[in-house]
């Protein structure tokens, strides 16, 4: 029976997706934190060089907080993963002919006849025991488990060019228009990521478009009011 490896594109395509919709996701966090950041400041009459140091603040703040978060959060998912592996990799060198039976017994659960089940049980454990029950078991692919530090550095990326959006628009804009140019360019961004999102999930734009406009609305507004609140 020939096994047929091209089976494996679908998932690095899947991890590629995973990664991309990570990004838009950071990206739209860093637009409405720091949008609302600036839009505050701005209600309370603060000055060009107040709104610059207090975006770059929350611009370095978000920033260092979503790569820290995302480092904790993908090392503890790597740390189950090599654990699961090594646990797995015991268990095959303890007792090689029960493991088969499993990996056999999990492909007759996905449906395969009983015989065909232990043939791919079989190949798959001649061509590489670990990676067939990694995936098939554990849905791991025990040669890609997922690095902490990319994650971290991808997190922090994507929230920087997302908040860097309203900072340069408040800060570059005229006085009079200040507001207005942030409010409509960060909706206009926002709009971006919601589609983006929406295109990468296969799934219809309006919703997560008018989704993400709302928050940022809101978020926009109420920091709004609550600098002018300040400042009055």
């Amino acid at each position: 029976m020939a096994i047929d490896h091209t089976e494996t594109e679908p998932t690095h395509l899947a991890g590629k997706l995973n990664w991309l919709r990570a990004g838009v996701l950071g990206a739209n966090d860093g637009i409405v934190s720091v949008a609302g950041l600036v839009m505050g400041v701005a209600g309370a009459q603060a000055t060009k060089e107040s709104l610059l140091i207090a975006g770059v603040a929350g611009l370095v703040a978000g920033a260092l907080s979503m790569a820290g978060g995302e480092y904790v959060s993908v090392s503890t998912q790597a740390d189950t993963e090599r654990a699961a592996l090594e646990a797995q990799n015991a268990r095959l060198k303890a007792n090689p002919d029960r493991e088969r039976d499993a990996l056999a017994e999990a492909y007759r659960q996905r449906g395969l006849s009983p015989l065909l089940a232990e043939q791919t049980a079989g190949e798959l454990s001649n061509h590489n025991a670990l990676a067939a029950h990694a995936e098939t078991r554990l849905g791991i692919r025990h040669d890609e488990v997922t690095n902490a530090w990319a994650a971290a550095i991808a997190s922090f990326v994507a929230f920087a060019i997302g908040a860097s959006i309203p900072l340069v628009l408040m800060v570059l804009s005229p006085g009079s228009a200040r507001v207005w140019a942030t409010l409509i360019g960060v909706e206009l961004a926002l709009a971006l990521t919601g589609y983006t999102s929406a295109h990468l999930g296969n799934a219809s734009p309006a919703r997560p478009v008018s989704r993400n406009m709302l928050v940022g609305t809101l978020a926009m507004g109420v920091t709004f009011l609550v600098g002018t609140a300040f400042a009055g």
